[in-house]
């Protein structure tokens, strides 16, 4: 199921003879999920075949929990006066942990702000 991306996404695909790069704004759409071998990731711009473009992307689990204390050591980088983002952040980062925390099998636990805050993380 995919939903609109909230704000902006830059992708850049560097080979040694090629370079791709490519932007997905407000008009794009984003899928993020889990899967029984990692974290799955589609960013999607609908559109003719001038401007259609969409990337896919599978980390496994072991990356994405290094990825995360990459990003929990360099926090620090965001302003500490854009509150709103430190805000959502860590609303997101929270209902992944609650997420995990919470008994695997018992998912009606969460209520629909913690599954919405829970694919925030996963953007």
């Amino acid at each position: 199921m995919t939903k609109p991306i909230p704000d902006k996404a830059e992708v850049v695909l560097e080979y040694p003879d090629k370079f791709y790069s490519g932007t997905f704004e407000r008009s794009s759409r984003f899928d993020a999920h889990v899967d029984d071998t990692g974290i799955s990731l589609l960013l999607d711009r609908p559109g003719d075949a001038e401007t259609r473009k969409s990337i896919h992307m599978h980390i496994h689990y072991a990356l994405f929990a290094d990825i995360l204390r990459d990003l929990a050591k360099t926090v620090a980088a965001v302003p500490a006066g854009d509150a709103a983002h430190r805000e959502s952040l860590r609303e997101a980062a929270k209902a992944l942990y609650d997420a995990f925390d919470a008994d695997a099998g018992d998912v009606s636990r969460m209520t629909p702000e913690d599954e919405v805050l829970l694919l925030h993380v996963i953007e």
